[in-house]
């Protein structure tokens, strides 16, 4: 199987990975950026709360991520799925043309279609899945009518009717920050066990609580969300859901390498990294909705750039120290 070794792997095109690389690039490492084309936000059709791309594509925003990353030579971007990796010794396997200086960490990945790649340093950018709570027809609706986060979707709710569809207690937040931007609020319990407090903080404010359960999400002739049925057959008008799925870590390349989880609040676990993105595995970094489902574009963005700053000053002290140790055997 063909080998081909590098400074950087960053698994993960979205916007942390392309924001490492770009960092990279600029500090003329020699960087692959494998992408599987499936971001997590390409469900919709704008992005918000993004500064100077507000209410843009966040499709156009990797493409035109990805034109500007062609000026730096040393960056690819190209398809790709890692589906294993491991640790090496500090010597370069046989066959590889990785440089054996033994002077820090190296990992080695297959891909789906039997590459084997080497690099230095590795960035996992690979972002999550959303897990969406099992009723007919909000698949279908996600991203249209259907949304996770007020920040990012509810100002284009606001004075409409809007209806939280919750999968835990957590919704009922996200219940209370839907009723600044809409006085026809409805938290659709769905089997979720309120407290006392969260109920009487819901009505206090005028959200309305649907106790009974939901059957499906309807939509109109021409796809459009209609309102949400309930199981006793009684249908419900709304024009946006805002709900709560469960984040799902696209992490099996961490998982092989053994990287440190930890749970998180919003459920599952996720990698642990320090503040410039570095897990527990030396060489290894990782940054974006990888590490925390809360992670927007701009934080993406934010991390990834740090992690691709971390990763050129890395892999600067290694060679400090590679070239301390030439010179003393030459001296």
């Amino acid at each position: 199987m063909q080998q081909t070794s590098w400074d950087v792997i960053i698994v993960g095109g979205g916007s942390a990975g392309l924001s490492a690389a770009l960092m990279l690039g600029r500090s003329r490492r020699r960087v692959l950026v494998l992408d599987e084309g499936s971001p997590r936000n390409r469900f919709a059709g704008h992005m918000h709360g993004v500064l100077g791309r507000d209410h843009t594509s966040p499709l156009d925003l990797l493409a035109d991520g990805r034109a500007e990353l062609e000026r730096y030579e040393g960056v690819t971007v190209r398809g790709g799925i890692a589906v294993d990796a491991r640790a090496l010794d500090d010597a370069a396997e046989p066959g590889s043309t990785a440089e054996p200086n033994g002077r820090g960490p190296r990992v080695a990945l297959e891909l789906a279609d039997g590459e084997r790649l080497h690099a230095r340093r590795l960035l996992v950018a690979s972002g999550l899945r959303d897990a969406l709570p099992p009723v007919p027809g909000l698949a279908e609706q996600w991203g249209r009518g259907a949304f996770i986060c007020p920040y990012c979707d509810g100002w284009e709710a606001r004075d409409r009717r809007i209806a939280v569809l919750a999968a835990s207690a957590a919704q009922v937040h996200q219940a209370q920050l839907m009723r600044q931007l809409s006085v026809d609020v409805t938290f659709f319990a769905h089997g979720a066990e309120l407290t006392a407090e969260a109920r009487a903080g819901l009505i206090a404010r005028g959200i309305s609580v649907e106790d009974r359960a939901v059957a499906a999400v309807v939509a109109d002739d021409g796809g459009r969300l209609r309102g949400i049925r309930l199981v006793v057959g009684t249908e419900l008008a709304t024009d946006a859901i805002f709900a709560g799925p469960v984040p799902e870590p696209n992490d099996p390349v961490l998982r092989r390498l053994g990287a440190d989880r930890a749970p998180h609040p919003m459920g599952g676990e996720f990698v642990v990294v320090d503040a410039m993105g570095r897990t527990s595995v030396p060489g290894v970094w990782a940054a974006g909705n990888v590490t925390d489902p809360r992670s927007s574009v701009p934080f993406a963005m934010a991390a990834g750039s740090m992690a691709g700053a971390a990763i050129n000053a890395d892999l600067v002290e290694e060679e400090v120290r590679a070239a301390l140790a030439a010179s003393v055997r030459r001296g």
